[in-house]
Formats: structure tokens, sequence, C-alpha cells
């Protein structure tokens, strides 16, 4: 493992594509300075995960185009990047007849006794808990606390948070800004939902088919949605942002291909489930 430097992430001119040729990042750059709080925002199929697991080194990046911490993160590795995604969120362990404090003891709580501790009160986690008898809720509150007991520099969060209850996501998100505020670390955390995030990211990428629109510090655009018209629907100006985006891009791409009903069946404008907008593998992200 290559010693770590600064919790910044740099991209630089990063284009990839998958194995069946199709383009899943095209030519993004941004950087990411150390310490911050950054919302990566987009509809389905943005290229959202592609981008974490690229900078998560889960995939080969062409030479140069990332930095983490200094370094290459597939090339040369890195202590202290925790990726918490799809993959890692369906592992089956976690609905076994199986403990809390086993869980934990397993990924290394007992060597983090007091961050151990910290994450059960912010995530009301009981350890009493046996994991086949829990919610998907309560479930996903121990996989956090399990995927974050081991301090990080370097945090890449995949829509993990869509089970929690408010209550448990204002204190799990009020946790990590705490986290950025004491020590050396840095967030990135990709999610359709907005709710409690008002103040809560230091910067902003706009993602849209494959590439980054646009990206850098929050109050640069917050401060330009407000100008441009204020408030209407009670959201924050963060959701306002974010809805404006989206929209644009909706607008932008068009509706999705329509099915017909042809002479020998249902038929689609585009061949395999094209139709329906999904993409294999990582595309359906």
């Amino acid at each position: 493992m290559a010693p770590p430097g600064p919790p910044e992430i740099g991209v630089k001119n990063l284009t990839y594509t998958f194995p069946d040729c199709r383009t899943g990042i095209r030519d993004v750059s941004l950087d990411v300075p150390a310490r911050s709080r950054t919302l990566l925002i987009g509809a389905n199929g943005a290229g959202k995960t592609t981008l974490l697991r690229l900078l998560a080194g889960k995939r080969l990046a062409p030479g140069g185009t990332i930095s983490v911490s200094g370094v290459d993160p597939f090339k040369d590795g890195l202590e202290g990047v925790t990726y918490l995604g799809l993959e890692w969120v369906l592992n089956p362990i976690v609905r076994t007849d199986i403990g809390v404090a086993e869980l934990l003891r397993s990924v290394g709580g007992d060597a983090y006794p007091a961050r151990r501790d910290e994450l059960v009160g912010v995530l009301d986690i009981d350890v009493a808990w046996r994991m086949h008898a829990v919610s998907d809720g309560e479930r996903r509150r121990v996989q956090l606390a399990m995927g974050l007991v081991r301090p990080w520099t370097v945090l890449l969060l995949d829509e993990i948070t869509v089970d929690l209850d408010v209550l448990s996501r204002a204190e799990f998100l009020g946790w990590l800004k705490r986290e950025t505020e004491a020590r050396e670390c840095t967030v990135v955390y990709a999610t359709h939902i907005l709710d409690n995030l008002a103040g809560w990211p230091t910067h902003l990428v706009h993602m849209h088919l494959g590439t980054v629109r646009e990206w850098g510090p929050a109050e640069d655009f917050l401060g330009a949605a407000e100008a441009a018209g204020g408030l209407n629907t009670g959201n924050s100006r963060l959701g306002e942002l974010v809805l404006g985006w989206l929209r644009t891009d909706l607008k932008e791409r068009g509706p999705r291909n329509q099915h017909k009903m042809g002479t020998e069946g249902l038929t689609y404008a585009q061949g395999g489930l094209g139709g329906y907008g999904l993409e294999s593998g990582e595309g359906w992200k």
C-alpha cells in the first residue's frame, strides 16, 4: 500500500469504456479538495456508480487520469479508501442468524472500541439484535457501522442511506459532517434523497450521460439558484438547484424510446433492454 497524502481526489480527462464497448465516462475532469463533503448528483444512468468505482480502484482507469491522496487507486492501492456500494449492501451474511456484536467484531470493531460505540449510538443500534430478525432499515444501520468502524480517509458512498428512516439518516449525515471537521478525511456521496442535506455539502458535482456538466463549491451554485428566482415550492435551495439540473437533463435527453405492438408482438425502438432505458452491469446506476 502507498503512504497516504492529503485526502484529495483529482480526475483529469477521464474516459472509461466497458468491456462491451459502451462508454461509461467521457472526458471527466474535476478536483475534490481534502476535508470536503461532495454530493454527486445525476439521474439514473448518469455515470455516478461508474465514477465512484473507478475512484475506489475497483476498475482500471487509463494511466494518469485518477489520483486519490496522490496515488493511482487501482495500481498502487491506498489504505483508508472505503467504498460502500451495491455489492456491499447485498452481502448475504447480514441476513443470517448472527448477532450485531459478532459482525462488528469481525470487521475490527474491538480494535476501535470508542469509534464502534459512537457509531452504535449515532445509528441507534441494539447490539442484541439478531440480523435475520430485523427490518431492512435496521439492517442497513448495522452495515453502515460495519463499513465505517475502521477510520477512513476517503469515503465513497453510493446510495447507501435509502433504507434509513428520517432520524437515522439525519444523525448519520451529521456524524459524517463532524468527521470531516475533526480530522483529515473526505466524503463523496451519490444520492437522490435531498432531505436534511441543506448546509451539508461543501461541493457539488452534476453528472449527465457519463459527463460532468458542472462542479464546484456548493455556495457558488446555491447563491446563483437563489438569485435566479427564489424558492417557490418549499424546498431548500439545494433541492431547487438539483431539480432544475435534472429537469434540464431530461429535456435535453428527450423521452425514452417508446415501445410499440407490431404484427410479431412487442418490439422496441432499440434492441435488448434499451427500450426501457436499461443497460447491463454498472449502467443501471
